[in-house]
C-alpha cells in the first residue's frame, strides 16, 4: 500500500513539474500540497474531507488553524502549510508592487492597497503615504482590528505621515465579513483622522475598504466633500 501511495505521489509531482495546476482538480491542489505536511498516509480521503468540511478551495486555505486541526489527521504542520498559502500569495504580489509608483486615482489606490490584506484573518489597518505627486512613499500597518474593536491610533497615523514626509495618505482597512461598505464607525474614524493630519498639513485623500479583492472609497462616496465643506 505504502508503495502504491509513493507511486502516486511521484506520478503527480512529475504532472505538475510538467503541466503546473493546469487541470489539477481542487483535491488534486489539497493532495499535493499536503504531501509535505503528512508524509504517512493517503492525502486524497483527507483532501475530500477538507473540501467536504469547508465548502471551496479558498474556504480550506482561509480556515483557522484550530478548525482545520477538526479534521482527521490534520495536525499542526499541516494547518500552519494550508494557512500559509494565502498570506504567501499577498506577500508575493507585495512584494511586487512599484514602490515608486504614481497613484493617480482611487482605482489604482485600491488595487495597489489589495494584496495587503490577502490572507489576513482579522482586521488590519494601512496607511498608503503619498507625495506632492501622488508617488508612494511607504505602506505602513497602523494598526490591527477594526474601527469598531481597536481604537486606531491617531498618534501613531499622524507620525507614520510626518516620518515618510507624506502630501497625503489613504487610510484602509479590510471587513473579514466579506462586505466593502463603510460603517457608522468608520465614518467617525475617518474624520477624526481628517482632522488630526490637516492640523499637520498632510490630506487624508481617501478611506479605502478592502473585502477580498473588492473595495470601495469614501472619496469615491463623496464622503470628504462632506468633510471639506464643514
Amino acid at each position: 500500500m505504502e508503495n502504491i501511495h509513493s507511486g502516486h505521489r511521484s506520478r503527480l509531482k512529475a504532472r505538475f513539474l510538467r503541466e503546473g495546476l493546469s487541470g489539477f482538480t481542487d483535491v488534486q491542489v489539497l493532495e499535493l500540497l499536503l504531501f509535505y505536511a503528512v508524509p504517512q498516509k493517503d492525502t486524497n480521503p483527507i483532501a475530500h474531507d477538507l473540501l467536504n468540511r469547508f465548502g471551496t478551495l479558498s474556504a480550506v486555505l482561509e480556515a483557522r488553524p484550530e478548525e482545520l486541526m477538526a479534521v482527521a489527521h490534520i495536525g499542526e504542520s499541516a494547518a500552519v502549510l494550508l494557512n500559509l498559502v494565502p498570506q504567501l500569495l499577498g506577500r508575493y504580489l507585495e512584494s511586487g508592487r512599484d514602490p515608486g509608483a504614481v497613484l493617480l486615482t482611487t482605482t489604482q489606490c485600491g488595487q495597489y492597497l489589495v494584496p495587503y490584506f490577502f490572507g489576513a484573518r482579522e482586521e488590519q489597518v494601512y496607511l498608503l503615504c503619498l507625495d506632492a505627486k501622488c508617488k508612494v512613499l511607504a505602506c505602513r500597518q497602523v494598526c490591527k482590528g477594526s474601527v469598531n474593536t481597536a481604537a486606531v491610533s491617531v498618534r501613531k497615523v499622524v507620525e507614520a505621515a510626518i516620518n515618510a514626509n507624506a502630501a497625503s495618505v489613504v487610510l484602509a482597512h479590510n471587513h473579514t465579513s466579506g462586505i466593502a461598505l463603510p460603517s457608522e464607525a468608520d465614518k467617525l474614524t475617518t474624520q477624526r483622522l481628517y482632522d488630526a493630519l490637516n492640523a499637520v498639513d498632510v490630506l487624508l485623500a481617501d478611506h479605502i475598504i478592502i473585502a477580498g479583492d473588492d473595495f470601495v472609497s469614501l472619496a469615491d462616496d463623496g464622503f470628504f466633500e462632506k468633510l471639506q465643506s464643514k
